[in-house]
């Protein structure tokens, strides 16, 4: 991939072998902004995990106690809890037609919350919507009776994560514009939450490696 001047500037001043403290790379993050929008912050988090093995999968859910910038779209599939899911702010509230509507491949939404009731009704969609990571699940707390609470937790920065196939970890914790102390905040508490997340089938460090970058720019390895 041909990177620009700017990204290459920026490069320059990390040192590739160093694993920083997550202070001094929040710090080099937010002094080498690179694009003129304002730039997520991102996360990677490499395990120790085998990801054939279903036990070893790791997957929970954080609040992020600024938010991470931007505005989630939730839909709740419910047969019991519509008034309350509107209420609480929901964007989509369906039952079962929105399951026809991802069956049919249309998924307008970050974030699917079902109550107990539908999950038998969700199986044919499974395949669909677990690649995705948006299959509602107990772990994540997105199969709930309390759909007010839920729905506006995450609407405050409560962020549901998963492995990928790799056995790593990709989430946004903030944006540029954030300062530096509430950057800070966010990402030790998404770190914590992998670290309880971590299966019981996982012994010793969950965590191998992990790096952060803004959305434009190289990643710095950190202490996690």
């Amino acid at each position: 991939m041909k990177r620009g001047k700017k990204y290459k500037d920026v490069f320059k001043k990390i040192d590739e072998s160093k694993s920083y403290s997550i202070d001094e790379a929040i710090k080099l993050v937010k002094e080498n902004k690179i694009a003129k929008f304002d730039e997520s912050v991102e996360a990677h988090v490499n395990l120790s995990i085998d990801t054939k093995k279903g036990e070893e999968q790791v997957r929970g859910a954080v609040v992020f106690p600024h938010g991470t910038g931007k505005t989630k779209r939730i839909a709740v599939v419910t047969s019991t809890k519509e008034k309350e899911a509107k209420d609480a702010g929901a964007d989509i509230v369906s039952g079962e037609d929105l399951i026809e509507k991802i069956k049919s491949g249309k998924m307008d939404f970050d974030v699917l919350l079902a109550t107990p009731e539908m999950m038998p009704k969700l199986a044919p969609v499974a395949k669909i919507l677990g690649p995705k990571g948006l299959m509602p699940s107990p772990k994540t707390e997105t199969v709930t009776q309390d759909v007010k609470k839920t729905v506006e937790s995450l609407k405050k920065g409560k962020s549901n994560f998963k492995n990928d196939d790799s056995g790593n970890i990709h989430q946004v914790f903030g944006k540029l514009s954030f300062d530096e102390d509430k950057l800070k905040e966010n990402l030790k508490a998404f770190v914590e939450a992998i670290k309880k997340a971590k299966p019981e089938a996982v012994k010793g460090k969950l965590i191998t490696s992990a790096s952060i970058c803004s959305t434009m720019g190289p990643g710095i390895k950190i202490n996690a």
